[in-house]
């Protein structure tokens, strides 16, 4: 009897400890995806330079398999309140922003739980990678682009695109043919530098 008492308090007491390491990790990774947002850069030989690059979507990625894919849901959702007050778009682009790395993430994270090895890391990030970046499509057409043709008509925004392909007609195809590459490209950047460095990173965020 009295050993059952002492295992319940210690497998409650780890799992306290669990819940405070999860909550520091999430926040300090949050953080650090904040300050990765103002990293960005365009690449015009590729896409319009109104679109940017940037690596905020690799500390989720991380959480996510640190802690599971809520983890790394609210790493996205955290670092994109904290941007809101720099916001340029009237919160439009944070949305958009969210909606995409917490897809990422939360496919990511869920299919390493369910293939929890170093083959299911590489199958969870290339499955939250497309999935991103088919949810990339409707969010830009029915969220980014709306707000966009708001002060700029949706002619410069497409010849914005033809400057690097003129054949391109109409604001779909300039999506399927850029941005969806070019998110594709994004979420296999964030895998391959997060195989890279979350070994090292695994004892730490562990609290090994």
């Amino acid at each position: 009897m009295v050993s059952q008492k002492i295992g319940a308090c210690g497998s409650e007491t780890k799992s306290r400890e669990y819940r405070i390491r999860m909550l520091c990790g999430t926040s300090m990774l949050s953080a650090v995806a904040f300050l990765l947002m103002f990293m960005e850069f365009p690449l015009p030989m590729f896409i319009p330079p109104f679109i940017k690059m940037d690596f905020s979507d690799l500390p989720a990625l991380i959480a996510s398999f640190a802690y599971g894919p809520i983890s790394g849901v609210l790493v996205c959702l955290i670092k994109n309140l904290l941007h809101l007050f720099m916001t340029q778009s009237g919160g439009v682009g944070e949305l958009a922003n969210f909606i995409l790395g917490g897809v990422f993430a939360l496919v990511a994270g869920i299919v390493y739980r369910c293939i929890h090895s170093k083959k299911g890391a590489l199958i969870a990030s290339l499955s939250g990678t497309l999935v991103m970046a088919v949810v990339s499509i409707p969010t830009n057409y029915y969220i980014v682009y709306p707000f966009y043709t708001s002060f700029m008509p949706l002619d410069a925004i497409i010849q914005a695109y033809q400057a690097i392909i003129p054949s391109v007609s109409s604001l779909m195809e300039c999506l399927l043919i850029f941005n969806f590459p070019f998110t594709l490209f994004k979420g296999i950047f964030a895998t391959v530098i997060t195989f890279l460095i979350y070994k090292p990173l695994s004892p730490i965020l562990k609290g090994r």
